[in-house]
């Protein structure tokens, strides 16, 4: 009933209210899950619809595969390095050596001019790889983690555009706070209990954190039963939107090309999913 609703909502007044919402603050979205269950091609998806609505839009790829490039159709010559692995910027900007271990850093690094002179520009919004740690032990006590968050904290609080944000799989970004400020967090299920499970660790974890608005898209159904079933187990988790698995999408993927262009009735839901979030954000902010 709720994915109804919103749909109802996504065709009327929402979109005058984000046109509206847009000339205040832009809306700050972070897109999660567990690996594989299509939170990029989400991302890709919406990223495209904001910026063909009129919005700024910057996409950001906090998640340690980089993937998002691929879904926008870039090859591996056309990918932006991730920030990430600039060792002499993270050194430089947090007052270590570039191969130091062990050093005293900066905790509040200055990022402020990186997302404008490291973005990309494409399909008429910008593009921001950040990429994540993957090294054992490194959590966020380093001069890469301080790195890292304050420069995706600098961009969820104080960019103006639509920022949207493809997360790390898992939970344990959570625990770092990484999210605190955004309009709402997104949480993308297939079928299968450790996806549910997952959604529901982040959907709680989201709330302690203060996120406001957390909603959810079931993604790869099926079977038809299967939409009913995870929407019984999300417990009050507003869903946006059912999307079936598609295979175009997946060869897509494999060829590197657009997922925009893959599968028109998953961009239409998709587009629905959007605008009914929109619809919540909206509705948050004037309360």
């Amino acid at each position: 009933m709720i994915r109804f609703i919103l749909e109802y909502l996504a065709c009327g007044s929402v979109m005058i209210w984000g046109r509206a919402f847009k000339l205040q603050s832009g809306m700050k979205i972070a897109i999660g899950g567990k690996g594989g269950v299509g939170k990029t091609t989400v991302c890709a998806v919406w990223a495209q619809l904001f910026a063909a609505d009129g919005f700024d839009v910057m996409a950001v790829d906090a998640d340690p595969n980089t993937n998002l490039c691929s879904a926008f159709g870039l090859d591996s010559g056309q990918s932006p390095e991730p920030l990430i692995s600039m060792k002499e910027l993270i050194g430089e900007r947090t007052g270590t050596g570039k191969d130091t271990v062990g050093a005293y850093f900066r905790m509040n690094p200055k990022v402020s001019d990186l997302p404008d002179e490291y973005s990309v520009e494409i399909n008429g919004l910008k593009l921001l790889v950040l990429g994540g740690i993957t090294h054992g032990g490194a959590g966020c006590a380093c001069p890469e983690g301080a790195f890292l968050k304050a420069l995706l904290t600098h961009t969820i609080l104080q960019r103006r555009e639509v920022v949207l944000v493809d997360l790390a799989a898992g939970v344990e970004f959570m625990g770092r706070a990484s999210i605190q400020g955004i309009d709402g967090l997104v949480i993308v299920v297939e079928p299968g209990s450790r996806s549910i499970e997952t959604a529901m660790n982040m959907a709680k974890m989201a709330k302690e954190l203060g996120v406001k608005q957390t909603a959810a898209i079931i993604n790869k159904i099926t079977e038809p039963a299967q939409p009913e079933t995870i929407q019984s187990q999300l417990s009050d988790i507003p869903v946006l939107a059912c999307i079936e698995y598609s295979g175009a999408v997946q060869q897509a993927d494999l060829s590197r090309e657009n997922v925009f262009n893959a599968d028109s009735v998953l961009v239409e839901k998709l587009k629905v999913a959007k605008n009914g979030l929109t619809g919540l954000i909206v509705s948050e902010k004037k309360n």
